[in-house]
């Protein structure tokens, strides 16, 4: 059975695909933000928030072997160990607020000239970052309008029956009843 088998294969081998993610993992570590292609950016988000929760856990962890169990795993992952100790020992009171979502993906609407692969760019989120908020442009307006057209025929019904019926006085002659004969 293949369970737990999909990740993004980028078109290389396990052993390639894992050292080009350890790669650009070092990179955004020490940088804090990098240009890559979208899918390659894609697949270092979920490696990359991993190793940051293991530098959370170590920053929180009682025993000192505890912590040192999770800077052993971070750098059998990453395997630059100037980059695993920047953020074991700097960049993880950045994200001691944050429960998860560590990275960010722009983007860039260019694509590379060598071979047309979409472009992004991947960073890290700041602490007192909140994300973005609900815009109130034109898709939350069209929700407004389609739900207030759901209620409207509901409350139309209820006014009506509610406010008594008036004659409604016309210039024009009234019409002759049933059975009368016109002249």
């Amino acid at each position: 059975m293949r369970h737990n088998k999909h990740h993004a294969s980028l078109g290389v081998t396990r052993e390639h695909r894992e050292s080009m993610l350890a790669n650009l993992a070092a990179s955004l570590i020490k940088h804090g933000r990098i240009q890559t292609t979208l899918a390659k950016a894609r697949a270092l988000r979920p490696f990359i928030e991993k190793i940051i929760t293991k530098a959370k856990h170590a920053s929180v962890a009682t025993e000192k072997s505890a912590a040192l169990h999770l800077h052993r795993l971070a750098m059998s992952d990453v395997r630059d160990e100037a980059a695993v100790t920047l953020l074991f020992s700097e960049k993880v009171a950045q994200f001691a607020n944050r429960a998860g979502g560590y990275t960010r993906i722009y983007k860039l609407g260019a694509r590379r000239i060598s071979d047309a692969a979409e472009l992004a760019l991947i960073e890290f989120v700041a602490a007192e970052d909140t994300g973005y908020k609900k815009s109130k442009g034109r898709k939350s307006a069209k929700r407004k309008k389609s739900a207030a057209k759901v209620e409207a025929p509901a409350e139309a019904v209820v006014e009506t029956e509610a406010a008594p019926e008036t004659p409604v006085a016309s210039d024009a002659p009234a019409a002759p009843a049933e059975g009368e004969a016109q002249s």
